[in-house]
């Protein structure tokens, strides 16, 4: 690539951020909604629903919930109010009692301001309000490795950077795919103790027999097959980081037993006598709707009370306007740094909803790097006399041996891995850290892609 290529690149690049920028201000809302309590013990107790909150507004009368209400008709976790550009969406977390609005029964809905909500013995009215003059959100594109300049993504950054120099247990809650991994990463390696372990423990890639000596650890002999004694990974990560994936799929039996480790700093190995200390931070992260999991009795209150000491939601890329197009040409110059990004997929990629969030992004931008071709369900099939990639070759070799289609499939897909990790510790002299930090995907997920590659 010559001189005046890479310059035109970057200037095309500083456009598209400052483009992004631009839009997410654009479409920043400066609304708000007042909920205030107009009948019940409560009365004149309220809250405001705004766009610069973390995390949605939660009702009910756990101590979890930021308008608490003493009604014994009401649910622990019984609603949750969230602002989705100019709506406030209103939505019942399967409380006993049921939320009316209006009159009318509602499990999840959206509101405009003046609607009467009746819940238990207590009645909220909501109100539209001018949103309160808010700081300017920040010129920029990233926090760490986290990238994104969305308006939802930059309100985010300020929160990050202050919960990166803490030390408080932080709830990282999304849809899969949208980076809840890469933000933990980002937290620990902002903060003080970036030069110690950051240790990732996912509740779903563990038998859940196991899950107890995983994260405590064990003494040889505490049951069968324990040949050895066995460090759990809180005594991994001890004066560092760690992030437990999927804590909602943390068995019920085991949650009040990491609910003491965090309150007494200290673990006791299965089949042990004496506690260990242990300095760790920890993260959580998950895909389920914990305050469903609470109210329906499948994650303990207390345990999600001490956990969530912070939360941060992070939007799906379908929310993130802009992004769409600044993340793609990420992806693509730290795959394919020899060539310019084809812009006239643009338009196809914005159009698409991304169900599987950034890194179903990332997928295809790495299909594309490839094959020379996005997946179907993104872009239609080429059309005409297009001469084909020569990558593409290969899926024709494939499809030539009249293979059953799961294998068909896994041949491709092991084809493309192989090629893929090959092509990124190339670009990045054999270095796996920096080939890992450049696939836009977790370090944890490339080391496996890595393996599964090289076998």
């Amino acid at each position: 690539m010559s001189r005046d290529d890479e310059s035109h690149d970057h200037e095309l690049g500083e456009e598209l951020r400052t483009a992004a920028v631009q839009t997410a201000t654009e479409l920043d809302s400066p609304i708000a909604y007042e909920v205030q309590v107009i009948e019940g013990a409560d009365v004149g107790a309220k809250a405001e629903v705004d766009g610069e909150a973390p995390s949605p507004l939660l009702v009910g009368t756990s101590q979890t919930c930021s308008l608490r209400l003493d009604d014994r008709l009401v649910s622990r976790r019984h609603l949750r109010l969230g602002l989705e550009g100019r709506r406030l969406r209103i939505s019942d977390l399967g409380s006993t009692n049921g939320t009316f609005v209006d009159g009318v029964r509602l499990l999840d809905g959206y509101l405009r301001g003046g609607e009467i909500v009746r819940i238990g013995q207590t009645a909220l009215r909501v109100e539209a309000v001018a949103a309160h003059p808010s700081s300017p959100l920040p010129p920029v594109d990233r926090f760490g490795r986290l990238l994104g300049a969305s308006a939802c993504m930059r309100r985010m950054y300020p929160l990050c950077e202050r919960l990166a120099v803490s030390d408080v247990t932080v709830v990282i809650e999304g849809e899969t795919g949208t980076g809840k991994e890469v933000l933990a990463e980002a937290l620990h390696e902002q903060g003080p103790r970036a030069q110690r372990p950051f240790v990732v423990f996912d509740c779903t890639a563990v038998a859940p027999s196991l899950v107890e000596s995983a994260l405590f650890g064990h003494e040889k002999g505490a049951f069968t097959g324990a040949h050895a004694t066995h460090r759990g990974v809180f005594e991994e990560a001890h004066g560092g980081t760690l992030l437990i994936d999927e804590i909602g799929d943390l068995p019920l039996a085991l949650q009040p037993k990491l609910l003491r480790v965090l309150q007494r700093a200290e673990v006791r190995r299965v089949g042990g006598s004496r506690p260990i200390a242990v300095d760790v931070r920890v993260l959580a992260a998950t895909r389920r709707d914990l305050d469903r999991e609470v109210q329906a009795g499948r994650f303990r209150d207390d345990l999600f009370y001490r956990l969530a000491v912070a939360r941060v939601e992070l939007p799906p890329l379908r929310d993130r306007h802009g992004d769409v197009a600044l993340l793609a040409r990420f992806f693509w110059s730290e795959l394919r740094a020899d060539r310019p990004f084809p812009d006239e997929v643009l338009p196809r990629l914005d159009d698409y909803a991304w169900p599987g969030n950034v890194r179903e992004l990332a997928n295809a931008v790495a299909r594309l790097s490839v094959l020379g071709t996005l997946a179907q369900h993104v872009a239609p099939a080429q059309r005409g006399g297009a001469e084909p990639s020569p990558a593409v070759d290969v899926i024709e070799a494939v499809l030539a041996e009249n293979l059953p289609f799961p294998s068909a499939r896994d041949k491709v897909l092991s084809l493309f891995e192989e090629r893929y990790v090959a092509r990124l510790l190339e670009l990045h002299g054999g270095n796996v850290a920096q080939a890992a930090a450049a696939s836009g995907v977790a370090r944890r997920y490339f080391q496996i892609i890595k393996a599964r590659s090289m076998r």
